[in-house]
């Protein structure tokens, strides 16, 4: 069920990019940065929270010096369509905490994982004991990234009028 859109005007643009870029800023500094005072800065805040269009603020870690130096980009076609399978394999895909990101795919596959392990052999285990193994898995087709280019959580926030 969709709400009704929310009008972003350009103070609530400036006050997204400003909180994309470091979610831990006080409503006091944000009000500083765009020209507000706190409160109707908080106001607005509250709002684009209250209004889903915020959805949480997290840290963003590097994962890297976590020890997580392999990320796979997987490419998963299921072996059927029906009214079980795909609702079964996102289930299962849920509980696995290396998937970062599942989206649903068109194209060859049905979907696509960004995936992070230790190490390739970590990655290698996933694959065997978990991925492969699920029942409605036909095939896996994976890619191991050799470098980052470009990482961001930031979206791209257009300078004119949003309708949300």
């Amino acid at each position: 069920m969709q709400s009704d859109p929310v009008k972003l005007d350009k103070l609530d643009r400036r006050i997204l990019a400003l909180l994309q870029r470091d979610a831990g800023l006080s409503a006091a500094e944000i009000a500083e940065r765009v020209g507000l005072t706190q409160p109707p800065c908080w106001r607005r805040i509250r709002r684009l929270e209250e209004n889903g269009i915020i959805e949480r603020r997290v840290a963003l870690l590097d994962q890297r010096k976590l020890g997580l130096s392999v990320t796979v980009f997987a490419r998963v076609k299921l072996s059927a369509h029906g009214k079980r399978s795909l609702p079964e394999f996102e289930e299962q895909i849920r509980d696995l905490p290396e998937v970062l990101e599942c989206h649903t795919i068109m194209g060859d596959y049905d979907f696509l994982l960004k995936i992070v392990t230790r190490d390739i052999d970590s990655y290698e285990t996933l694959f065997r004991k978990k991925l492969s193994q699920m029942p409605t898995v036909q095939e896996i087709h994976s890619n191991a990234a050799l470098s980052r280019v470009k990482i961001t959580t930031e979206l791209p926030i257009e300078q004119g009028e949003l309708t949300v």
